[in-house]
Formats: C-alpha cells, structure tokens, sequence
C-alpha cells in the first residue's frame, strides 16, 4: 500500500579515466557478484541432456531491506522482495498504462454492493503455499482464511504493524473493536473470534463489510507486498523470525539473505500455472510489442533473482558498466551527464546495447517538521511562518539543476503524478524559491539575531537550531551540504544528525526527529494515499510529522467515502492549500527515474504502483558475456 524510501543522492562524479577502464575492471572496493553462466561457462557433466544455464536476474539496492513479513513493513525495497512472495487478490496489469486492475489469487473482480460497503470476492481453487516445515509435509491450499488472518494481523498490537492506521481508516467492521479488547484485557489477540467485517463464508469465498462506504477499497486488495496471503502455521512456526522466513504463494521463494548485502530468492517449484497475459493501452507500441513477444509463456521466466545491497553509486554504476548486473535500477543521478546527456542514451552505451526506461515517477520527495517539536512544530503564526521561511529558503532549482543533473521537476503539492487528482499545470508557493521574502518572514515574527553571534534566535533570544536527520552515506553528503548553505543563507544554524536509514525510521515513527529529508512511493493511483501522511489518527504510522488539523482530517475523511468526481476534486485542492499554508512538509521534487537494462535483459518495464516485475523478464542466456 504505502511506502517510504530514502532520497536517492549523489556521490562521486566517475572521471573520463575510470570510465575509460569499467568495462574491463571491477573496482576494488566493490564486491562483484558471482560470474555469469553464460556460453563461456564451465561445460555440464556428462548426461543425455546438457542442463541449461541458470537464469538469474542480477541487480542492485541503494539501501538494505529490512525484512520480509508484509505485516512488519513499509520501507520500498522489503517490498519489492515481499511482492514477489506474497499474493494479493488483484494485481495490475504488467503492460496497461497508467492502471488496470485484474484478478490475481480472486476469481473475479469482486461483487461490490451499490453503497459501496460490501465486497465479497471469490478466491481461485488450486492454489498452494510454497512448501515449507512448517506445513509438516503436506500440501497448504491458500483458503479464504489466509486473507482473514493476514489482514487481523495488522491490527495486533504485538505485530507493531506500521501500516495499521492505513487499514483501520478503512472501517472494516469489528476489527478495531478486536485490537481495543487485546489492549483493555492485556491478553493476546484473538485471532480465533469472529469478526463481521471480516469472513470467510466458505473455503474459498470472502467477504468485507464496512462502517462506510468505501469507493477505492479494491485497491487495499492489490498489494501482495503488503496484503499478502500468510499462513499461519508459519507465522507462529517462526514466532519472532517471521521477518527472516517468509512463505508465500508467489513465483519465488527466499533462498539464501546476508541481511544488507545479498537477498537470492529462486523459482517456486509449487508455483502454479501462470502466463504471460496483459493488456496494454491501445497504441502504446512498446507494450504492443512485448505482448506479442511473450504472450502465453509460463511465467516466472527467470529461475532465480540475486539482489546485492550497493548504498554508493559509484559502485552500483561501474558494476553494472563491467557486466555484473542486469539492471541499474535507478541510474544514480551523479552519472546522468554521462549516461543519458540531455534525456538520451550515451551513444557508447546505446552501441554496445543498453536499453534506457525513462518515467516521470509516481512519487514525492520532501522533508518534514515534526509537529510536537518545540522548535518547529505548532500552529501559532511564528511556528507557522519559521516552517514557510525554510520552505521558501530551500532552493529546489539549484537542486534539481546540479545536484539531481536535471532529473526531476519540481513538486508542488503531495499529489504525486499519475494519481488521481494530479494536475500537471498545478502551481503553489511550494515550488517558490524566495529567499527575500523567507528573510522578511522571519525578521516580521521576532526569529533576529538577539546575541549578536550572526545567527538568527527565537523569538525569546534562545538559539535557533535545526536539527536534520540524514544517513552517513555519499549519496546522502551532496543534500545534507546543499541545505547548509541554503539555511545559512537565511541565518539560521543547522546540525546534522547521522544515522543509518532503518535507524532513522525507526526514530521518525517514535517522534524523535525534528526534521527529516525522504521520499514517499506511491503504491496506488489515489491521492487519498499521499493524504494520509498527514491524517492525524496516522500519527506515528504514516503520519511521520504528527500533523494534526481538524478541517484537514474533516476533508480526508469526506473525501475517503466520495466517490472521484467534482465534489472531491474540490476538497482535494482545499487540502492542498492548507497544506501550503500551515507547511508541515516541503515538497521538493518528482523523480525523472532512469533504468538501464544490458542487452540480454528482456521484458523489462518499471511498474508503477506496485512492484512486480521480475516474473514478465527473461535473460536471453545466448547473449550474456563470456567469461
């Protein structure tokens, strides 16, 4: 459903001599991957048929997963393993663009009642769980259960499951009254009790009812990332390892994982029947294309998947140069000059085969105030007008124009591009850069320098000092020295905080960081997803910041029961600028994603709101290099 990710930030920039050698030298700071098989590769043993080559999908993460139980996360790249895992009801479809949601583990599209409020869903016989000790040895039927117990396990408070305001928001009928009785009682959950919002009416058939009507659900039920059928024999086989021992009914299985170095996950031998079968968008020619290619292929095509954890560029980039990788999934930003001038592929690259993906990605980057900090938070005016003065201090062109080497636009309000109520032509003050006027906002609200020390204080004469988390990484360096000389600038003294990226997280939702730089994915094509980091019963979840304003949650909560038309569209500007005015979070930009794919990778297109892709790609294991 929901998802942040660290900022993506620039390292070292490779010089024309290092370039000169990445095709022939792996750089030695920078563990390669194991060799390709590929045509050069050591013979098979002797037998009647030649084994083929291991088709494996190599590629990288900028930052290291945290785990892989869908109930225990939020952060993208655990995600993205769990996607591939776990199964939702309805997927979207892999080629149609910009959406189209299609059946997955269900049956049918689901039997929604007129109010909205009722949705039951047929769930397709013949599908089994991959295998796993805990099953005994037999064979596990995914039911409709799976998908009763999965969902109640958010709502456990021992599961400390970050996404359970996104669920409860929803209204599912009993549920929250569930989790209030575990926490009265101090007794564990009951899983056991029935809940009326929540049943399987048989083996195979399930059913919501809720509090309100509810116009978008089924998109809370295409998230196998995160709304993944669990078993729970597994759950409780490993009771406290569930993020170390994921089993799902998806295409693969997690094999092999040194946490925040290598995550190899293989085909899952139980994996039912499934083929190559999409819809793309009438007249788009590349989708066109690969249906006709791979229509009816038994999908995975990849046996296996390898993903190395690479934090800096510089490595990931010379990796992925010298043919160790598949995918450069998301071109760091520091190389874009070399590898794509000017929005083109490098004729050197193009030359050798690389194939470039460009999208204007479906998500935001921003920074956030912590609305409970004494120095930040609140909102009296002085409170109001010290966040709008660092906004407008902030200077985004300069960032998008060096920093970002033009691969983002600038944002101008939480609406991400290609969800609903996106306006390419929008325009708020969040895009301004004015530093004049950020001066005149602080000097109006007492925030001078009373000392004489040169920097600005409060307006009792403490000092003025921001706080800002970051990551001791070089992606992160650039960013964190772009916001000093901004906030200097202005006069206002800043400390950077350090911290490794699960540290921070895990901070930000305790409500220990003043401010902090991140993105935010969108997983759904619904504004009402970017809404909700500033919903105040989120507070803690999704809700970083801990923004809390009552008209505000009036129209989030208005705009959850409408279903999309005028009417909502209206109350969706409304939120918008009150989100400018009171500047709870700086909306900084929206990516320009890069991804390049050697000449043997097939298939590939980067989805947009979920995270499956490794299925619809093959290698072609004739054209891999020799070794």
């Amino acid at each position: 459903m929901r998802a942040h990710f660290p900022v993506p930030v620039a390292a070292l920039i490779l010089g024309a001599a290092a370039l000169a050698t990445a095709f022939s030298t792996v750089p030695a700071f920078a563990a390669p991957p194991a060799p390709r098989p590929g045509a050069g590769a050591e013979a098979a043993k002797p037998g009647p048929v030649p084994a083929a080559p291991e088709k494996v999908l190599r590629y990288a993460f900028l930052v290291a997963e945290t785990g892989f139980d869908p109930a225990q996360l939020s952060d993208l790249y655990s995600r993205i393993v769990t996607a591939h895992i776990f199964e939702s009801l309805y997927n979207y479809d892999y080629l149609a663009r910009p959406f189209k949601l299609k059946p997955n583990t269900a049956a049918a599209m689901p039997e929604v009642s007129e109010d909205f409020r009722t949705w039951t869903i047929r769930i397709r016989p013949g599908i089994y769980f991959a295998d796993d000790p805990a099953f005994k040895g037999k064979r596990r039927e995914l039911t409709a259960e799976d998908y009763v117990y999965s969902l109640k396990r958010f709502f456990d408070p021992a599961t400390k499951g970050p996404l359970y305001s996104s669920f409860k928001q929803e209204g599912i009928v009993g549920l929250e009254a569930l989790r209030a009785a575990a926490l009265k009682n101090k007794r564990p959950f009951d899983y056991d009790k029935p809940v009326e919002g929540l049943r399987a009416l048989d083996r195979y058939t399930l059913q919501f009812k809720l509090e309100e009507p509810r116009p978008r659900f089924i998109y809370n039920l295409a998230g196998g990332d995160t709304y993944g059928a669990v078993a729970r024999e597994v759950i409780e086989a490993y009771a406290g390892k569930t993020m170390e021992h994921p089993v799902g009914t998806g295409p693969f299985m997690l094999e092999r994982w040194r946490r925040g170095s290598l995550i190899r996950l293989v085909r899952n031998p139980g994996y039912r029947d499934v083929v190559y079968d999409a819809q793309p968008t009438p007249g788009d020619t590349e989708g066109e294309a690969l249906l006709a290619r791979f229509k009816g292929r038994k999908l995975p095509m990849v046996d296996a998947v390898e993903i190395s954890i690479i934090e800096a560029g510089q490595p990931r980039w010379l990796s992925f140069l010298n043919r160790e990788f598949d995918l450069l999934y998301l071109l760091p930003e520091e190389y874009a000059d070399v590898a794509i001038p000017h929005g083109q592929l490098a004729p050197n690259l193009a030359k050798q085969g690389v194939q470039m993906y460009r999208v204007l990605a479906s998500d935001r980057t921003m920074y956030y105030f912590n609305m409970e900090d004494a120095t930040v938070g609140g909102y009296t005016p002085e409170k109001v007008a010290l966040r709008r003065a660092i906004g407008l201090a902030t200077d985004i062109p300069t960032e998008i124009a060096t920093t970002r080497r033009h691969q983002a636009v600038p944002a101008q309000s939480v609406v991400a591009p290609m969800t609903w109520g996106y306006e390419a032509d929008y325009k708020s003050e969040n895009s301004d850069f004015d530093l004049p006027r950020a001066k005149a906002l602080l000097d109006t609200y007492g925030y001078v320098d009373k000392d004489g020390d040169g920097w600005r204080d409060k307006p009792d004469g403490s000092p003025l000092v921001l706080e800002v988390a970051s990551t001791p990484d070089s992606r992160s360096k650039p960013y964190d020295e772009l916001w000093k000389r901004d906030m200097d600038k202005l006069g206002i003294q800043i400390k950077i905080r350090m911290a490794q990226w699960p540290e921070n997280l895990k901070s930000a939702r305790a409500g220990q960081l003043m401010i902090w730089q991140l993105g935010f994915n969108s997983s759904t094509p619904d504004a009402q997803l970017g809404l909700e980091l500033l919903y105040g019963p989120a507070s803690g979840g999704q809700n970083l910041g801990r923004f809390k304003l009552e008209r505000y949650d009036e129209i989030y909560r208005r705009m959850m029961v409408l279903p999309d038309g005028p009417e909502r569209a209206a109350l969706l500007r409304e939120a918008q600028k009150l989100l400018t005015a009171y500047m709870p979070q700086k909306y900084r930009v929206h990516r320009l994603v890069t991804d390049l794919a050697q000449p043997w990778l097939v298939g590939y297109r980067r989805p947009y709101f979920n995270q499956i892709f490794w299925p619809y790609v093959d290698i072609e294991t004739e054209k891999l290099p020799r070794r």
